[in-house]
C-alpha cells in the first residue's frame, strides 16, 4: 500500500505543479519543486489547499485536465459566496464508482439488493456519488433524491429496498413520519442504513437502529476530495471508517498549529488525492475534527480508519471558554428518553456577552402527560434541570434550556441545521 500510495503522490505532485498555476506559485512561495518530495516526511513541506482556494480560482483554474476530458462537473451551494466548483475526468468517475461500490458494499449492501437513495441529487455529489457506487455494486437504485417524505414511505412500502442510503436526521424524519400514519418503520424491509454528510453521535445510531431494526453504518466523503466513499464504516464492526487508503492520502494536523499529531488523537482532517485527474488536491485543510488509527480492524481489513467526525472546525462552540460540538449535546439529548433527537442551539448577544439557548423536543408521552401541557409544570422543570445539569456534568458547559413540544422543531430534509446564530441581528430575540 505504501509503494503505491507514494507512486500516486508522485505523479499528483507533478501533476498540480505542471498544470495548476495556483499549486505551481505555491510551492514557488515555499521555495520547494516535486524534487524536494523524498520521503514521508517530506510530504510535510507541501502547500495546504483551503476551501477559500477554490473559490478564489472559480470556475475552472485548479483544473489539471483539459475541459474536452472533463465528463462531471458538481458544485457547492455558494449561499457563502462563489461556489466550489469540482470536475471528473472518464477515470476518474470509474475510480469513484468503484470508491462508493466499496462503501456500500462495507455497509451491508449486496448485488442482489434494491437501494433507496435519498441524498440529493444536482451539483451537490451525495446523490450521484452513492448513485454511481451503487449501479457499480449492481443494486437496483432507486433514484429518489431527497424531499417528499410520502412519496419516500410508499416507495419503501413498495419497492422494498433492503438498504437506504440519506442523511441521519432525514432517516429520523422519514421513521417519524411513518409513525404518525400508523406505520411501524421496523415492519420495512430496510435491513441496512448508510448515512453521513452531517455529524451524528453513536446514541443517535441507537434510537434509528431501534426505531427500524436495522444496522446503521456512517460514511464519509466531500465534493473537494471525490464525494461519498473516501471512508466507510464496515458494518460488522462499527468501530471506525475506514479510508480507500489506495486513493488518498490522510493526515491528521493540530489546526492551531499545523503540526501532524500522533495517530489517536483528534485533529483535522487534512487528504491528498493520489488518482484524481480533473482536479487533484494537495492536503486538503477539511475542517473535520476526527482521529486515525492503523491496524487490522476486526473485520480482517487493514487499511487505516478514522474516527467518526466529531463535528467541524467552524461548527465548534466556544461557551464560556469551554469548546464543545452539537453531536456532543446529541449525545445526552439522545440518553434522555423524555426527549427526541430534535434540537437547535441558539446563539444570541446579551449585552456584550455570548447568550447560549438550547431548544429541544419532547416525547409525545411526556407532552401528553404533563398537566395542561404546560412546560412550568414542576416535573417539566424538573427534566429541564436534569438536562442542565448533564450538560455541565459531561460537557462542562451552562445554557438555558427550553423545551419545545412535539414536531416544533424543522424537520430537515438533508442536512439539519443545528446551530442558528442571531448574533449579527440587532435584536436580540429570534
Amino acid at each position: 500500500m505504501k509503494e503505491f500510495q507514494w507512486e500516486g503522490l508522485k505523479k499528483t505532485i507533478g501533476r498540480v505543479y505542471n498544470e495548476v498555476p495556483f499549486y505551481r506559485e505555491s510551492f514557488q512561495q515555499l521555495n520547494i519543486t516535486p524534487d524536494h518530495i523524498q520521503s514521508w516526511e517530506d510530504v510535510q513541506k507541501l502547500p495546504f489547499t483551503r476551501k477559500h482556494h477554490l473559490r478564489e480560482n472559480y470556475p475552472f483554474n485548479l483544473l489539471a485536465a483539459p475541459m474536452k476530458d472533463v465528463v462531471r462537473l458538481h458544485a457547492s451551494s455558494g449561499t457563502s459566496g462563489k461556489p466550489t466548483v469540482v470536475a471528473y475526468t472518464r477515470n476518474d468517475m470509474e475510480n469513484w464508482g468503484e470508491i462508493a461500490a466499496r462503501a456500500i458494499y462495507m455497509g451491508g449492501g449486496r448485488q442482489e439488493d434494491v437501494l433507496h437513495n435519498a441524498y440529493g441529487y444536482g451539483l451537490f455529489t451525495g446523490g450521484l456519488g452513492i448513485h454511481v457506487g451503487s449501479e457499480n455494486l449492481g443494486c437496483a437504485t432507486i433514484p429518489i433524491s431527497g424531499g417528499n417524505t410520502t412519496k419516500q414511505i410508499t416507495l419503501i412500502q413498495d419497492f422494498k429496498p433492503r438498504v437506504i442510503c440519506c442523511t441521519p436526521s432525514y432517516l429520523l424524519n422519514i421513521g417519524e413520519t411513518m409513525k404518525s400514519k400508523g406505520i411501524d418503520p421496523a415492519s420495512t424491509s430496510l435491513k441496512y442504513a448508510i448515512l453521513g454528510a452531517e455529524p451524528w453521535s453513536e446514541e443517535m445510531r441507537h434510537t434509528i437502529e431501534k426505531m427500524f431494526d436495522l444496522k446503521a453504518s456512517d460514511i464519509y466523503g466531500l465534493s473537494e476530495i471525490m464525494g461519498p466513499g473516501v471512508a466507510m464504516e464496515c458494518v460488522d464492526c462499527q468501530d471506525g471508517l475506514h479510508i480507500a487508503e489506495d486513493h488518498f492520502l490522510v493526515e491528521v494536523i493540530d489546526p492551531e498549529t499545523l503540526e501532524q499529531v500522533p495517530d489517536g488523537e483528534d485533529g483535522e482532517l487534512v487528504f491528498t488525492s493520489l488518482t484524481k485527474e480533473a482536479l487533484p488536491i494537495i492536503r486538503y485543510r477539511t475542517g473535520d475534527i476526527a482521529s486515525i488509527t492503523r491496524g487490522t480492524c476486526a473485520c480482517g481489513r487493514t487499511t487505516t480508519k478514522m474516527s467518526r467526525v466529531k463535528g467541524r472546525i467552524d461548527d465548534m462552540l466556544i461557551i464560556r471558554g469551554v469548546n464543545v460540538f452539537p453531536s456532543e449535546i446529541e449525545r445526552y439529548i439522545c440518553s434522555l428518553e423524555e426527549l427526541v433527537p430534535h434540537y437547535q442551539i441558539h446563539l444570541q448577544k446579551k449585552g456584550v456577552m455570548d447568550h447560549v439557548e438550547l431548544h429541544v423536543e419532547v416525547c409525545e408521552d411526556f407532552f401528553e402527560s404533563l398537566p395542561m401541557q404546560d412546560f412550568d409544570h414542576p416535573v417539566a422543570q424538573d427534566l429541564i434541570k436534569r438536562i442542565q445539569k448533564s450538560l455541565k456534568m459531561e460537557a462542562l458547559v451552562s445554557m438555558d434550556v427550553y423545551l419545545e413540544k412535539p414536531k416544533a422543531i424543522p424537520r430537515s430534509e438533508g442536512k439539519a441545521k443545528r446551530v442558528i446564530d442571531y448574533r449579527s441581528s440587532f435584536s436580540t430575540t429570534p
